[in-house]
């Protein structure tokens, strides 16, 4: 498996397990209905445990943008790889977003809330304050991927980025997730990736979902402009203290 193929997989079904989670728990008549935050927190855990498991022995499995461009940033990997491993991710993540509207395709059809059927696809705030809205995404952002530079420790060179390591090291990953997402998510919905926000919210966009509304393109802009300022601030930091 190439790492163009690894990161396009691996993000797939991230966003497949995700998203799916969101869906199950927010859409009408679904066995997971009203499930909750802690259903919904431990699924994207597991899901960045499954997508890690897979990626990582061929790609790192960074399955985030910010994650590549922190890594970048800090001299721990390649430029001239950057954004085919964005590109890789952008396109997982859209097929993960489509596979879910297939698999909840029922469900759509009888959820009549413009709002929950976004919440499936694209992260939203609890509160709308732009400035905010886009410390919360940075911090949770920072959080991930200075934790990162941690986990994967000196294996990370620019040529090699370990960070799942098998399903052993894929563990830190899932937990570090689920730690964001229970104690940062509350304000944002922590996408604390852009792969994850814009490739969903566009098969949203593109799909003919019934009482499916705006795609609120107004709001798109935050989770893609936060987590790459907080991967940025994580890999200066991290240059800082290992100068």
């Amino acid at each position: 498996m190439t790492p163009f193929t690894a990161e396009l997989i691996g993000t797939m079904l991230l966003i497949l397990l995700g998203n799916g989670v969101v869906a199950n728990v927010l859409l009408t008549d679904t066995k997971g209905h009203n499930g909750g935050w802690i259903v919904i927190t431990t699924a994207w855990a597991l899901g960045v445990y499954v997508g890690v498991v897979v990626a990582a022995p061929y790609s790192g499995a960074h399955l985030n943008p910010a994650v590549t461009i922190g890594l970048a940033i800090a001299g721990k990997f390649a430029w001239n790889k950057v954004l085919s491993y964005i590109a890789a991710q952008m396109i997982g993540a859209f097929l993960g977003g489509f596979l879910v509207w297939l698999m909840y395709y029922d469900h759509f059809k009888r959820d009549n809330k413009p709002d929950v059927i976004l919440a499936v696809f694209a992260t939203g705030p609890a509160i709308r304050n732009y400035v905010s809205n886009i410390v919360s995404e940075l911090v949770g952002s920072f959080v991930l991927v200075f934790t990162v530079f941690y986990i994967a420790g000196a294996q990370i060179t620019p040529t090699k980025t370990p960070i799942g390591l098998g399903s052993v090291g894929a563990l830190p990953v899932a937990l570090l997730v689920w730690a964001i997402g229970l104690s940062l998510g509350g304000t944002t919905g922590y996408a604390i990736n852009p792969a994850r926000d814009l490739g969903p919210r566009i098969v949203h966009f593109l799909l003919p979902i019934k009482n499916k509304g705006a795609s609120d393109w107004g709001y798109a802009l935050v989770p893609i402009v936060g987590p790459i300022i907080g991967a940025a601030l994580a890999a200066f930091l991290y240059l800082q203290i290992h100068v």
